[in-house]
């Protein structure tokens, strides 16, 4: 660990839980053990608020992902959990988020040390969040069915459905929300049976690596959960070209998306993509200025703009456009800029040099092509990959900023005359991951709300997830669902029995 590591963690004083985490030598978790990868590779774990070593994750290779896969081929086709009874994979996965609530303040340090993200948000929401998701999914084991049918074919027949977990399920988790979404993926394929192997991003692998621990405790069979760390061009390729893996899931970018469902499709795998976004937020003009400013300035200078659904275009009726940017802006002077450890932090650092190189890019192309800058754009002098929140205003729909997912703090702008004009400036992207509406006339919110292609519509607030509602896109933003009971129609197969009666 590099000394400028040691005192910013001093500095904000982690607890002993987390330092002793960080000191110990981190390994893979395969089978129900702790192991190194398979050629002794491993890359660095770099702490964004300060751009210092933390420590060392190992590097999976292809065989590695071949050894996860058989623990968790064995435990799904005749292990203990295929064995286990629907309430007692319910006991077992409540255990499992009461661990993550006992241990919830170390999980959360962990987040902001290997993401940058505020602590105080990890744990407000990304750890309050896992424990929900967990226990949501754990009411379910016992309420799979399928159903009886009265067949119209002549003859004297029984006929119903069983619901079947579908086998291994791999989930490629992505960087912004490590445990959070991790936890999406893993609980429900753990609810209905499922095994399965987690490739943690290999900027933040952390979290996920402690939560492999809190696995172990819970009394999980051996086998059943399995970590693999390391690059996605080596073990996320690996597990989408795997003939012994059921299913992938996978959050991330469109680019990757695009090759993993390729691979996976390929191999007649089921396949669940998350993928970009690039949210329009429509303001009428009867909504609460002061209030859609607060909404809309938390839903893209959240986590510092790393969200796949943030609102990053918004699109604001001519009459009150001046207006609400000068409450926008208003907002926006309050958001303290800080490290992750920082209990007041709003926006921390992005979560690696590279990534802060990208979103300069991008303010510096807003520049260049004739968009106003009226907020921000600036890199702060200071140590860690910081960037202010950035506004601009008057873009135009062909601008780069308005059409690439630039994930970072960075918000255009622009206004319309018409709700025809809204819909289609909002339409007008390759994404549809989700959408928001800010408005008092419900008449005119319910017009647009069918109108709008994307997978959810937010109204007067951004981002409201919740493990009971369903969370996916349209369009380059991918298919399938997590979270809410759709997601297990993507985790199970139904079969059909046709049993013929004298």
């Amino acid at each position: 660990m590099d000394k400028s590591v040691r005192n910013y963690l001093k500095q904000y004083d982690i607890s002993d839980a987390t330092q002793r985490f960080l000191a110990k030598p981190q390994k893979m978790f395969i089978n129900g053990a702790w192991v190194d990868s398979g050629n002794g590779a491993v890359f660095d774990v770099i702490e964004p608020s300060t751009g210092g070593l933390v420590t060392r994750v190992p590097s999976g290779t292809a065989e590695d992902v071949d050894r996860a896969v058989e623990a968790a081929r064995r435990q799904f086709d005749g292990g203990a959990w295929c064995r286990l009874k629907p309430l007692e994979r319910e006991r077992l996965l409540h255990r499992l988020a009461d661990l993550i609530e006992k241990h919830g303040e170390e999980l959360a340090e962990l987040e902001a040390i290997d993401m940058g993200k505020s602590v105080k948000f990890a744990r407000e929401i990304d750890i309050q969040g896992t424990m929900d998701t967990f226990r949501y999914f754990a009411g379910w084991p016992s309420k799979l069915h399928g159903r009886t049918v009265e067949p119209s074919l002549p003859g004297n027949y029984l006929a119903y459905t069983r619901k079947e977990p579908l086998g291994v399920v791999a989930a490629i988790v992505p960087w912004n929300f490590p445990l959070q979404t991790m936890a999406w993926k893993l609980a429900a394929a753990l609810a209905v049976g499922c095994t399965t192997i987690v490739k943690p991003a290999e900027l933040t692998s952390l979290s996920t690596l402690r939560f492999g621990e809190l696995v172990q405790e819970s009394g999980i069979p051996d086998g059943v959960v399995n970590i693999v760390t390391g690059r996605g061009s080596v073990v996320g390729a690996a597990m989408s070209a795997h003939r012994g893996i059921n299913k992938v899931t996978f959050t991330g970018s469109t680019p990757v998306g695009r090759e993993v469902g390729r691979t996976a499709v390929g191999n007649f795998k089921h396949v669940t993509l998350e993928l970009g976004g690039k949210s329009p937020v429509l303001v009428l003009d009867d909504a609460d200025l002061r209030s859609a400013a607060l909404a809309v300035a938390n839903g893209v200078f959240f986590n510092s703009g790393q969200v796949c659904d943030a609102g990053t275009r918004v699109y604001v009726q001519k009459t009150v456009y001046e207006a609400f940017l000068e409450e926008l802006v208003a907002v926006t002077r309050t958001l303290k800029i800080a490290p992750g450890l920082d209990p007041d932090c709003f926006i921390g650092p992005l979560v690696s040099a590279q990534q802060k190189k990208v979103v300069s890019s991008y303010i510096e192309a807003g520049q260049c092509e004739g968009a106003e800058l009226i907020y921000g754009g600036g890199s702060l002098d200071r140590p860690g990959y910081f960037i202010e929140p950035t506004i601009f205003a008057k873009c135009q729909p062909e601008m780069k900023i308005v059409r690439e997912e630039i994930f970072g703090p960075v918000l255009v702008t622009s206004s319309f005359e018409k709700l025809d004009d809204a819909v289609s400036l909002a339409n007008d992207s390759a994404f549809g991951l989700a959408a928001a509406i800010y408005s008092n006339d419900l008449s005119r919110v319910h017009t647009l709300i069918p109108r709008l292609h994307a997978g959810t519509v937010y109204v007067n607030a951004h981002s409201t997830i919740d493990p009971c509602m369903p969370f996916g896109g349209f369009k380059a933003s991918g298919f399938g669902k997590d979270l809410g009971p759709e997601q297990l129609d993507y985790l199970t197969e139904t079969k059909a029995i046709w049993i013929t009666l004298p």
